[in-house]
């Protein structure tokens, strides 16, 4: 998968490997795979290539409870097989090419090869979670070469007078198709993982396929550009066929009595303003549910998102998991949840205190969340994040820095919100420090300036009310905030200069904003 569109990802919530590898196992192909590899012995015989000769896949079919009159069994068998040997389920010897033309030979006159059940199919019973999941990623590997080969109609019609397959006629590259499948699977992916994203939803098919066609810039799409969002969506519709019996998806096919009585122009039509405003693909409003349906949902399952993050990773794409910081230090958390959205930074440091003593986790946290660098308000917003549900075992370490310049005004918020008593009046120097500190973080988390950390609408909707309540406290406050020694004090009147909602004050916070831009602050 290529690292180059997103290489660095929102985290993504797994559940725990034993689930998954009974996900895993439960997966229709993959647990037809092991069946038949159970089934394997003296008297199973393969061909070149270690395939099922085709004298045994009606037994095959059999066992596998398939129904010996669809026509599409046999292939599922084949497939299955072919998903044994490629994770080592079956370990096979094929027959020896001696040279002779053997082609005209009856079945029972020809050498055949041998298989029997493989050294990890033991692992299936006998083997850790990751043992399972590790068998499952090799599956996968199979399936999605698959997927990406032409359909068989499509190879026959490529046939030329030889009985060869002409691949110009076919128009197909091996390396390209894959990298289509591998960027529209990251792009499920994305949708899933991201704030907001689809993670409780399915993706409709047309939205998916218009992600890897129309360009971002383009506006309404032509009639071409609509001709290959239909193309796309047939080529998925198939591939999802193959992917959903690995449990990779949950996928709901096109609606095939649409694809047959729809006229080419209305299906074009319909398929573009499926995608849905905001996508680049539709003109104009998006269609009901129902009818964005019949053209295909699809989303990944639990055991699909660690199936495609661990692809990520084997390219070189960042895709954090929440949990993988529980063993870190504080330091490290706080750096790495200061670019997560609110929600994830709240689930990776939930784990990391479970995993250590109150007391310690919140002096750890504490002492990394000092620092003026640019990265520190943002620390201090994560860091009070985590402190917040701590009990009275944390107190002693928060009283502890009562008097630090950048953390005073952060213990004093957490003892007062649980009612302590005994707790210092701030300074007015801390009380307008920490107004700065403030507004800088949720500044970084995108609030007001449509970037960050996971901010988004929510944040820049809130920001101008914050800035506003927080200013209102103080008379005079401008007056007095362009001398606060903070690094990051011109930047936020700058910000409240274009924030505020009260004109008068937006003024002066401009004002002001020059001041300390002045003094060099």
């Amino acid at each position: 998968m290529s690292a180059d569109s997103h290489p660095t990802l929102p985290p993504v919530r797994l559940l725990p490997d034993a689930e998954l590898a009974r996900d895993a196992l439960a997966a229709p192909l993959f647990a037809r795979a092991v069946r038949l590899a159970r089934w394997a012995g003296p008297d199973t015989r393969v061909d070149t290539g270690g395939e099922l000769v085709p004298g045994q896949l009606p037994e095959a079919v059999a066992l596998l409870g398939l129904d010996p009159a669809d026509e599409d069994s046999a292939a599922h068998a084949s497939q299955a097989w072919r998903v044994a040997v490629d994770t080592g389920l079956v370990d096979v010897t094929e027959p020896e090419e001696d040279g002779s033309d053997s082609g005209g030979a009856a079945e029972g006159e020809r050498e055949f090869g041998t298989a029997e059940p493989g050294e990890d199919l033991a692992l299936v019973t006998g083997g850790a979670p990751g043992d399972v999941l590790d068998l499952w990623l090799a599956a996968l590997d199979t399936v999605l070469a698959d997927a990406a080969v032409p359909a068989l109609d499509d190879l026959v019609d490529a046939l030329d007078a030889g009985g060869e397959i002409d691949f110009d006629q076919l128009d197909w590259n091996p390396r390209r198709e894959a990298d289509f499948l591998d960027g529209v699977l990251a792009n499920l992916y994305l949708l899933a993982v991201a704030e907001g994203g689809t993670a409780d939803g399915p993706v409709p098919l047309p939205v998916l396929a218009a992600s890897m066609v129309v360009p971002d810039d383009m506006g309404e799409p032509t009639d071409a550009v609509l001709e290959q969002v239909s193309d796309a969506m047939m080529r998925l519709d198939d591939q999802f066929r193959q992917l959903e019996p690995i449990g990779l998806v949950e996928f709901r096919p096109v609606d095939e009595e649409l694809m047959a009585e729809a006229e080419d122009e209305e299906f074009l039509a319909s398929a573009g303003a499926s995608a849905g405003p905001g996508s680049g693909s539709g003109p104009g409003s998006a269609p009901d549910e129902e009818d964005v349906s019949r053209y295909g949902l699809v989303r990944l399952t639990p055991l699909g998102l660690y199936g495609i993050r661990a692809r990520m990773l084997e390219a070189g794409v960042e895709a954090p998991a929440v949990g993988e910081l529980a063993g870190k230090g504080a330091d490290v958390l706080l750096d790495v949840v200061s670019h997560y959205s609110e929600a994830a930074a709240q689930a990776e440091i939930e784990q990391w205190l479970a995993a250590r003593p109150v007391p310690e986790a919140a002096a750890e946290l504490l002492a990394a969340a000092r620092g003026s660098d640019a990265g520190g308000p943002l620390r201090r917003l994560r860091c009070q994040q985590a402190l917040a549900p701590a009990g009275a075992e944390a107190e002693p370490a928060v009283r502890a820095v009562l008097d630090d310049a950048e953390l005073g005004g952060l213990a004093r918020v957490w003892l007062a919100e649980r009612g302590v008593a005994d707790v210092p009046a701030p300074d007015e120097e801390m009380v307008f420090w920490l107004t700065v500190d403030t507004i800088a973080a949720q500044l970084a988390t995108g609030g007001g300036s449509g970037g960050g950390a996971g901010g988004g609408e929510g944040a820049e909707a809130e920001l101008p009310l914050l800035i506003e309540s927080l200013t209102a406290h103080h008379a005079g406050f401008f007056e007095q905030a362009w001398r606060v020694e903070h690094p990051a004090t011109a930047h936020v009147l700058e910000a409240m200069g274009r924030l505020h909602p009260d004109k008068k004050a937006a003024k002066e916070a401009r004002k002001a904003a020059f001041k300390a831009r002045s003094r060099g602050v």
